[in-house]
């Protein structure tokens, strides 16, 4: 066991050509637990160098890979996908280690890390072309796809599986190779799941995993012109700065940024088991998720009753170390997300908004913060026009639905939206109505390796999952051919 970390984490190295490495110059930093704030291990830096032998052995990867059958490369995905089934709970514990959701949660998110992978390796045998009539006697046309090129990645803390599983397996199975830049503040999970791929069979080059300072790394690799397509999910700010980067070198990119979900709550819905519904929602992985539930509308008719569950739940959920088998709420991830709390709590109550439930940090050691219900939210508190990323959730009322609607539709974001009503009618008006990328009706399950996630206005462009997630990493090639 490596003295150097925790017992049970992840031993914590580079991966480059094939090859688990340290960075070149020695620079590294503390990996932390939320929960206690005790050091983890020590995360390597990749240095230019190490960045120059990912970009070399990217590029000789994808030769190989990309002549690789999509039947052999599905073999070798899926196997890496029985791999993390069958190490299900290691990667759990070291996901709640670094991460701190609870480990129930963690054991689902790796579940559904495994079905991404597998979905994909079935997938990438379906990235057909096609047959288009020609015009003159003799004259073939067809339509080719193939796989883009090398593809720089860049993953967020909050979903330290699925979101690096999304990319890497889209990426492989549609024949690309990938340097992926995984959050250094849960770099543990990804590393595993890349010991996976590697124990899986997979060819040196292919699957690239480097850390560093993220501005440092990301504008060393958009430079490179073996970079062919970038996916990032993360903040609308950085987003928009890799995308012009991306520019640049006109490179292709999908952009999984902010949101800020609103739910409807109409009249003639269950308030109570909506709140229900909602309130897990909300505060799971402590609502530090992009797709949350964030702004509730509820109408008039239920707004009391809906309310008055959603702060019974608030107020009964135990939080505390995700690894306790008891507790609801795991800390959040970093201290840069209390003092975001505190600021979004200290400014609806200087806008006159009560706090019905929590409202305040837990303890002085832990990123815990209570689960915390907000009402008589003014429209222009920072808590209705930022993203949260936190456990506090706003509910305020509505009237009619062209009122609601136009709430609803009012920011840049445009991720996920979420409606409950009995009427059917007026559930295909509002799934209609709603500018968003993922609209939930009745439920908020629009999350799955088969469908497509992404949004639209500033939440970003471009899809990962279902078929739209293989088609980020095909070009098409058009191909006439006549006879002479």
């Amino acid at each position: 066991m490596d003295g150097s970390r925790t017992p049970a984490y992840e031993k914590l190295e580079m991966f480059i050509g094939g090859q688990w490495c340290q960075g070149g110059d020695g620079k590294s930093e503390d990996v932390l637990n939320p929960a206690t704030e005790q050091v983890l291990g020590k995360l390597p830096h990749a240095s230019k160098a190490d960045l120059d032998r990912a970009l070399q052995a990217a590029a000789k990867g994808f030769e190989v890979w990309r002549k690789t059958s999509a039947y052999e490369r599905g073999k070798i995905i899926r196997k890496a996908a029985d791999l993390i089934r069958a190490r299900a709970d290691q990667f759990a514990t070291i996901l709640t280690l670094e991460q701190g959701k609870v480990l129930a949660e963690a054991k689902m998110e790796i579940a559904g890390t495994a079905d991404i992978i597998e979905w994909y390796a079935e997938e990438g045998k379906r990235a057909y072309g096609r047959v288009v009539p020609g015009r003159l006697p003799g004259l073939r046309q067809t339509v080719v796809r193939e796989p883009v090129g090398v593809v720089a990645a860049f993953t967020p803390w909050n979903f330290p599986g699925i979101t690096p599983a999304r990319k890497i397996a889209g990426a492989l199975a549609a024949g690309c190779s990938i340097i992926i830049k995984a959050s250094e503040e849960t770099p543990g999970t990804c590393i595993a799941m890349a010991r996976a791929f590697v124990d899986a069979g997979l060819p040196p080059g292919v699957l690239n995993l480097v850390f560093g300072v993220p501005n440092d790394v990301s504008t060393y690799l958009l430079a490179s012109p073996i970079v062919r397509k970038i996916s990032f999910t993360g903040s609308i700010p950085v987003g928009k700065h890799l995308a012009k980067l991306a520019a640049d070198g006109m490179k292709r990119a999908t952009m999984e940024l902010g949101g800020h979900s609103p739910v409807i709550v109409f009249d003639d819905a269950d308030p109570v088991k909506t709140a229900e519904i909602a309130a897990a929602g909300k505060y799971r992985n402590a609502g530090q998720v992009c797709i949350s539930p964030s702004r509730f509308f509820v109408q008039e008719k239920v707004y009391d009753k809906f309310a008055d569950k959603f702060i019974e739940i608030a107020k009964s959920l135990k939080v505390g170390n995700g690894m306790d088998a008891d507790t609801k709420m795991g800390p959040l991830a970093n201290m840069r997300r209390i003092n975001a709390m505190e600021a979004v709590v200290a400014d609806v109550q200087a806008n006159g908004a009560q706090i019905q439930a929590g409202g305040k940090r837990i303890g002085n050691q832990g990123y815990f913060f209570q689960p915390t219900v907000v009402t008589e939210v003014d429209e222009k508190s920072k808590l209705m026009r930022n993203e949260v990323f936190g456990p506090v959730a706003p509910i305020v009322r509505f009237k009619t639905f062209d009122e609601v609607i136009k709430r609803a539709n009012g920011l840049e974001y445009g991720l996920a939206a979420y409606a409950f009503t009995k009427s059917t009618a007026t559930a295909t008006a509002v799934a209609d109505a709603l500018e968003s990328g993922m609209v939930g009706v009745n439920h908020m399950m629009v999350s799955t390796p088969e469908t497509p996630f992404g949004g639209v206005k500033e939440s970003g462009y471009g899809q990962e999952g279902g078929v739209e997630g293989l088609d980020a990493y095909l070009i098409s090639k058009f191909v006439t051919q006549i006879g002479v």
